[in-house]
């Protein structure tokens, strides 16, 4: 039978259990028409004292919670509709849903909150791997850590054990962007494409796919040869399409407008009205540069095989469509462009971004740069004298 000491009010109690552990409480006092009391048990006399000073400590400084913090996955459901459902788009919001309800929920959700520590994670991950890639556990880790992040500012827990966990690593893939014989070999391919100007937008300016479909006749201004970015086109949940704002502020930018944009697209302007008088009344009216033939926004499923497409016809080494953003960043940066250029002009949240990702340049390219500090260093004719 336990063995108690009597106490007075606000102070911690210890006592044995008659299996030989030992527990300890803390009286609270009452709060809100009730008696509130928090035990702990541990192993040793010695480890409940410690943990009551710091419960002691906790409810005299008012940070002691007095009901039990939720199971993960009902917090998981608190976070994505109460806190994730207001600060992200529908399409990352439903990625995140997934996340929880197929391996977060499954793998930790009965677990609850304060007692989840960095060994379970890191379990958790393990298990993860054995069916799903790194970049995949990479993500659900993420997922885990904003909610967690979350959850300690709500005073729920108060480290986050994600934090002292390392999802597994991931080894990036050489970007291969084309050089500039094959950037050529595509722009002569593409310039029999009725999307034309897409393509040549993509190759000289590096817009993400999503940018390039959501790009609006209104944020062209040919007299100053500029481009404005502030929207983008995006998959919804339900399969649909919508216009969003762009992912980050730093992605909104103005873009000056070459010469080759600039004629490309006045093709375009003019393709798109031959269609729009074609269909009369049948044409669905919208802002968008890129449409299809009846003047709806085009799938990025489809806006892919058109690519695809493309390199089958011109016979060019097959990339990725994300490539093409890698080879006019590269492009530039091999010109000699500022990298800060670089990064306002793919709309890089980061310079760091732009550096680490976009330096594989044509070979040809690096050796015209070198041949320039000879003739600076050593020029001409004092060589051949």
């Amino acid at each position: 039978m336990a063995e108690r000491r009597r106490r007075a009010y606000g102070e911690g109690g210890i006592y044995q259990l008659s299996d030989g552990r030992w527990q300890g409480s803390v009286e609270l006092g009452w709060i809100d028409g009730a008696r509130r009391r928090k035990t702990i048990t541990r192993r040793t006399k010695s480890e409940v004292a410690r943990e009551l000073r710091r419960l002691l400590t906790e409810a005299e400084a008012g940070r002691l919670r007095y009901e039990a913090p939720p199971t993960l996955e009902q917090w998981m459901q608190t976070y994505l509709s109460d806190v994730a459902a207001t600060r992200v788009r529908p399409g990352t919001l439903h990625s995140y849903q997934q996340f929880a309800r197929l391996y977060i929920n499954p793998g930790l959700g009965r677990q609850r909150l304060d007692r989840i520590r960095p060994q379970h994670i890191t379990a958790f991950y393990r298990d993860l791997s054995r069916t799903l890639a790194p970049s995949s556990v990479r993500r659900v880790h993420a997922v885990l850590r904003r909610a967690l992040t979350v959850a300690v500012r709500w005073g729920l827990i108060q480290t986050n054990p994600t934090l002292l966990v390392d999802p597994p690593s991931l080894s990036h893939a050489k970007v291969r962007p084309y050089t500039v014989d094959e950037a050529k070999s595509f722009l002569a391919v593409a310039s029999r494409d009725r999307l034309e100007a897409r393509w040549v937008i993509a190759m000289t300016l590096g817009l993400r796919q999503g940018e390039t479909l959501g790009l609006g006749w209104s944020h062209i201004d040919f007299d100053k040869n500029l481009i404005t970015i502030e929207q983008a086109l995006q998959r919804q949940p339900d399969g649909g399409l919508a216009l969003v704002p762009t992912k980050t502020e730093r992605s909104q930018r103005v873009i000056p407008m070459p010469p080759a944009v600039a004629t490309a697209l006045r093709r375009r302007q003019t393709l798109q009205a031959a269609d729009r008088d074609l269909l009369g009344s049948e044409w669905q009216e919208s802002d968008l540069v890129f449409t299809t033939q009846l003047g709806t926004p085009i799938h990025p499923r489809n806006d892919y095989r058109s690519f695809q497409s493309l390199i089958r016809r011109g016979g060019l080494r097959r990339v990725r469509l994300h490539d093409l953003r890698h080879t006019a960043a590269s492009l530039l940066l091999a010109q000699g462009v500022a990298a800060r250029v670089v990064m306002e002009i793919l709309g890089h949240s980061q310079i760091s971004v732009t550096m680490n990702t976009y330096t594989h340049v044509d070979p040809e390219l690096n050796r015209d740069a070198t041949n320039r500090i000879q003739d600076l260093l050593w020029p001409k004719d004092e060589t051949n004298g």
